[in-house]
């Protein structure tokens, strides 16, 4: 009875021991092949802004091919949001609440613009489904989401942030919230506002 208990702890040892090494091998895997991997290498090199610095240029297109760069929005508001897919619940329900509160965002000067990497094809489909009155722009190769410092989630997916943008074309706000979509519209309209007044 003994000689069991005695195989049966060396065992449970053995076990303890393989699931430990076990462990190490797929920390070292995970860190030294697959993160370099699904990590974007040029991510060292993303911008980090701060609220007051001026924003960063771009150029991207909408549904129909039209460019658009940040000179634009020259002396308007910009509320510019990036969020990861198309018709995905989290970002369908941020854009409708964009699109609900479109309103209040016009009668204080701002234009809404949301950037995503899905395509043209794809923002077409989106903005027919949900009626959204504004423009989505195509970042289909991350470099808009690099220059503004929108890192991913969980090392996949892609971050939502949204950037308020005033008429100097300073940054004003920056809220990043990937599971509280409806944040960004709440504190966008909250900074709008005290843009209107200043």
């Amino acid at each position: 009875m003994l000689l069991l208990q005695n195989f049966n702890q060396q065992q449970n040892s053995n076990l303890i021991i393989q699931l430990i090494v076990a462990g190490v091998i797929i920390i070292l895997i995970s860190k030294f092949f697959i993160l370099p991997f699904l990590s974007n290498k040029s991510s060292s090199k993303m911008t980090k802004l701060k609220v007051g610095d001026q924003a960063p240029d771009f150029t991207a297109s909408d549904k129909d091919g039209k460019s658009y760069s940040l000179k634009d929005f020259a002396d308007k508001v910009l509320v510019l949001y990036f969020y990861p897919k198309d018709s995905t619940p989290g970002c369908t329900k941020e854009a409708c609440s964009f699109r609900d509160n479109y309103e209040q965002f016009t009668e204080a000067g701002a234009v809404v613009v949301g950037v995503s990497s899905d395509d043209a094809e794809s923002h077409s489909k989106f903005s027919a489904k949900y009626r959204l009155p504004f423009t989505l722009l195509t970042d289909n190769k991350g470099e808009m989401a690099k220059k503004y410092g929108v890192k991913k989630e969980l090392l996949l997916i892609p971050g939502r942030s949204t950037f308020i943008i005033d008429k100097n074309q300073k940054i004003a706000l920056i809220h990043s919230s990937l599971l509280n979509a409806e944040s960004h519209i709440t504190e966008s309209l909250k900074v709008i506002e005290q843009l209107k007044s200043q």
